[in-house]
Parts: C-alpha cells; sequence; structure tokens
C-alpha cells in the first residue's frame, strides 16, 4: 500500500514539473514546434524573404540545440504554408532533418526546401493549421505546449474580400484544443497587418504574437550579432530573440 501512495506521489510530481530533470538526468523537452513559411510570389521575391531564412537558420539551430538559453523541442516540424491550390498539405520536416548541423548547413536546407525559384499562388493559412492539428493528433503530442512560427507577410490570400473581411476568414479554431498552451507567432509582417492579427482573427485560448519585418531585420546590426563570435556567445542575440520572437504571449479571446 506505501509503495502505491508512493508511486502515486511520484507519478503527480512528474505531471506538475514535467520539465524537471528524470533522476538526474537531463530535462525533458516538451515543446512542440512549427514552423512555417510563405513562399508566396509576393512574399518569395520581397525584399524580406532572403533575410527571414538567414534568422530561420540562426533561430532553429539554437532551439534544437538548446543555445543561449532557448528552449529545446520535443518534437519540430518545418514547412511551407499555401500551395498550387486551396486546402492543399505540405511536407513537413522533422526536427532530425536539423539535428547535428551548423547553421550554414541548416541555411543551404532552407534554401532547398524553399526554393527562390518556384512559389505557389496560395498563402492558405487555414490548411496549415488543419495540417498542424493533424500532426499534433496523429503523433499523440496532444496537451504539450505547441510553439508556432509563421514566416510570412501575414496577408491570407481571399478572393473578393479585403481588410478585415479576409482576416476574419482565418480559422484557429484546429488549434484550439491541442493544448491549454498554443501560442502563434507572426515574424515579417507589417504593422498594419500585425494589427488585424492581434483584433480582427477570431481566437479562444490560442495566443498570437506578431513582428514587423523592420524590426526583425535588427537582429543582424552589429550591436546585436557581433562578427566573428560563435552563435553561442552571442547573449545579445539572444536577448534580443528572448524580447522581439520568443515573447511570452497573454491569452486573448477575439470573438
Amino acid at each position: 500500500m506505501k509503495r502505491r501512495i508512493g508511486l502515486w506521489f511520484l507519478s503527480l510530481f512528474f505531471i506538475l514539473f514535467p520539465q524537471m530533470p528524470a533522476f538526474g538526468g537531463k530535462p525533458n523537452p516538451r515543446l512542440v514546434m512549427f514552423v512555417g513559411v510563405d513562399i508566396s510570389g509576393s512574399f518569395l521575391r520581397g525584399q524580406y524573404f532572403e533575410d527571414s531564412m538567414d534568422f530561420l537558420a540562426q533561430y532553429i539551430y539554437a532551439h534544437v540545440n538548446g543555445v543561449g538559453g532557448l528552449e529545446v523541442p520535443h518534437s519540430l516540424f518545418v514547412g511551407s504554408i499555401g500551395g498550387d491550390k486551396v486546402d492543399e498539405p505540405k511536407t513537413l520536416f522533422p526536427i532530425q532533418t536539423f539535428q547535428n548541423q551548423s547553421v550554414d548547413q541548416i541555411r543551404t536546407r532552407l534554401a532547398s526546401m524553399f526554393p527562390k525559384t518556384k512559389s505557389n499562388p496560395f498563402t492558405d493559412f487555414n490548411a496549415f493549421f488543419e495540417q498542424i492539428r493533424q500532426t499534433v493528433d496523429n503523433r499523440a503530442l496532444l496537451m504539450r505546449p505547441v510553439s508556432i512560427v509563421m514566416i510570412s507577410d501575414g496577408k491570407p490570400d481571399v478572393p473578393g474580400k479585403s481588410g478585415r473581411d479576409a482576416m476574419r476568414t482565418i480559422k484557429l479554431k484546429p488549434l484550439e484544443n491541442l493544448s491549454r498552451n498554443v501560442t502563434l507567432r507572426l515574424l515579417y509582417t507589417d504593422a498594419v497587418t500585425g494589427a488585424s492579427w492581434q483584433n480582427d482573427v477570431p481566437r479562444q485560448r490560442v495566443k498570437v504574437w506578431t513582428q514587423d519585418a523592420q524590426v526583425m531585420t535588427e537582429w543582424k546590426r552589429p550591436n546585436i550579432l557581433k562578427k566573428g563570435r560563435n552563435l553561442a556567445s552571442q547573449d545579445r542575440l539572444f536577448s534580443w530573440i528572448k524580447d522581439n520572437v520568443d515573447f511570452g504571449v497573454r491569452t486573448r479571446s477575439v470573438k
């Protein structure tokens, strides 16, 4: 009886403190990350695409390897947003694609995954969100914290609709019940579109954070990214990422 009670308390401890090291070992990662890249013609050939891929290579490397205090994910999936037709699913590359790779190797891999010579006619956020739901469900990743990072201008392709009407066609409902902690981060947008994601996209529990493209390009300024230093020693860069990208967002309901 005592042994059974002891095991019950031990199980409860790991439920309440899931990231604590198990018996002196390494922490057990729980975070599930999805990275979506907009390869519609407008973004792919825009002025910020190359900068976004340079940043993403650093960002993925730092998370996969836990550099700079960034959280190591349990799972990572990287794919494109949209397709040749509406509701078309796209390939999601798993975390193993980026493990044991340098920043330069990851950057080269991203260039092959998202070539500038081929663009998608549709930026289909809803299809991307539905694919996330299916992936979490199929891989039994429910109830883990989920971080979704989208590299995009954030503008949906909705024939016949624009402005607030277009933004309200974005459906975050597939993400609502994946976890108590789902954060959507839209990077490389503009101030007007970002505000519309914050204020017009309906949601209940999904947390939304947006960052303007003009701010995102600051990551490589000399006062933030020090040339000649390895990534592990780039303290100012990681401080910038935590303040401007991996920012802790509060839940806000929008109807």
